[in-house]
């Protein structure tokens, strides 16, 4: 699930002005993610190893599967931040295809 591509356009129920929000999609997502990771709070250098299988052998933006996964990572307190300063690389990751077991394994090393 990636954010870039899971955007809606919600409207204030109080000024009437429109808004970007996370679909309820990645919402769930994000959410089911924080019963699986433990909070390591992890603030020095490291490398993410992600390989990501996917349920459809459709095209994929890698960078967009990143994008989704590192902001997860800081939602669920396992990285203290995504910046350059703590994620030093992204070495090994690639995508890959299950049909019947789609999920995303993580590797993460100190740099």
């Amino acid at each position: 699930m990636t954010k870039k591509n899971s955007q809606q356009i919600y409207r204030n129920s109080k000024t009437g002005k429109p808004f970007i929000s996370q679909s309820d999609r990645y919402k769930d997502y994000e959410e089911a993610c924080k019963y699986i990771l433990k909070p390591l709070r992890i603030s020095h250098k490291v490398n993410i190893k992600a390989v990501y299988y996917m349920k459809t052998r459709r095209k994929v933006d890698l960078v967009n599967l990143h994008s989704a996964l590192h902001d997860v990572l800081v939602a669920c307190k396992v990285l203290e931040d995504d910046n350059f300063k703590i994620i030093h690389s992204t070495d090994g990751s690639y995508v890959d295809y299950d049909k019947d077991n789609p999920r995303t394994e993580v590797e993460i090393s100190k740099v």
